[in-house]
């Protein structure tokens, strides 16, 4: 059965997409197999099934509508799909990361970690809980493979939009693998951008506007001019996303404001931070940023260096040059009209937010 949705109607798009997540997951439940405890399963329901803002998902939707095809469960199922990879890298990047907390809640290896200390179990509660981690991350990986291929969609079409789906998900890991080298390179603005739009843009954005797109049949030119709306958005996305990590409220992002500068993460932020410090504001850098230990008033210190330097400023521009860059690129995208309009809302949602 076909339902018609209103253009910019995202809130029942992600009612649509949840009731796809959880009605695949509650298939997967009795394929568990016997003897293997089901707390792994347990968990990554919660985590799937207990929010995110579904851009990867409504980004891949609008893409197939913008291509000229109709609505149906087939594309939201394809597109839920994508939300199953989102949990696949969230989990791991936290690991990477090493944050506790994702979504206002322990983040996944936390929550294992902490399950081994109040058990009492041997063996040292850490590496259990990054290990059932990852494991758990793999699980979410190979179930978005399966949502995908099981979308309802023709085998052709679901051809078309794998191809793209498999060089988002190398471009992910690729971009991973990218910031870890960023995190004890130069620490450069272009470093830090390069990593931006592997690791983060593209797959955010980018990559599921085309993934519904190639779904739909579109031409190389639709795919081409999605690219250019999609790469500048999503390069804004990310660096609203760094901007939060450091000066975001962790009631409204559910991430702590410390992880980010705890680990040195080498955004561009940071980078321009750096680039603009006086000699006594670098030597306060070097000490405070990537010191494990540093506590809230280190923190403080931390963001008003950068507000000092102009920095958080710097970024703010950059992020209007970008989404700038992205509408004017999507006005002359030859895309349905309906589409249209919603993109310009999401990319509204995608940059001006607090979480």
């Amino acid at each position: 059965m076909t339902v018609t949705v209103a253009p910019t109607d995202t809130s029942g798009l992600r009612a649509r997409f949840d009731a796809e997540l959880a009605a695949f997951l509650d298939r997967q439940g009795p394929d568990w197999p016997d003897g293997a405890p089901r707390g792994v399963f347990t968990a990554l329901q919660r985590f799937v099934l207990a929010g995110g803002k579904r851009l990867r998902p409504l980004f891949c939707y609008w893409g197939w509508r913008g291509a000229g095809a109709a609505d149906g469960t087939p594309i939201v199922v394809a597109a839920a799909a994508l939300e199953l990879f989102h949990a696949f890298a969230l989990i791991h990047d936290d690991i990477l990361d090493g944050s506790d907390r994702r979504r206002g809640e322990p983040s996944v290896h936390r929550l294992f970690a902490d399950l081994h200390a109040r058990s009492s179990w041997r063996g040292d509660p850490e590496a259990y809980g990054r290990n059932t981690a990852l494991l758990c991350g793999d699980l979410c990986a190979a179930w978005s493979d399966q949502m995908f291929h099981e979308c309802g969609l023709s085998t052709e079409q679901v051809h078309r939009g794998y191809g793209v789906f498999a060089l988002m998900r190398t471009e992910v890991i690729a971009g991973e693998y990218l910031d870890l080298v960023s995190g004890v390179g130069d620490g450069s603005v272009a470093s830090a951008l390069t990593v931006i739009r592997m690791k983060a843009a593209r797959y955010t954005v980018t990559r599921p506007l085309q993934i519904g797109a190639a779904l739909a049949g579109a031409g190389p030119e639709l795919i081409a001019a999605l690219g250019e709306f999609g790469d500048p958005l999503g390069d804004a996305f990310q660096l609203r996303d760094d901007v939060l990590g450091v000066f975001g409220d962790p009631a409204v992002t559910g991430k702590s404001v410390l992880d980010d500068l705890r680990e040195g993460k080498p955004t561009v932020m940071m980078a321009l931070a750096r680039s603009a410090a006086d000699r006594t504001q670098t030597a306060r850098l070097r000490e405070l940023f990537g010191n494990p230990a540093l506590d809230a008033d280190g923190a403080a210190e931390l963001r008003a260096i950068i507000e000092g330097t102009g920095a958080r400023e710097r970024i703010e521009q950059m992020i209007r040059v970008c989404t700038e860059a992205a509408l004017t690129a999507l006005e002359s995208a030859e895309v349905a009209d309906e589409a249209r309009s919603a993109l310009i809302a999401l990319a509204a949602q995608a940059i001006d937010r607090s979480a």
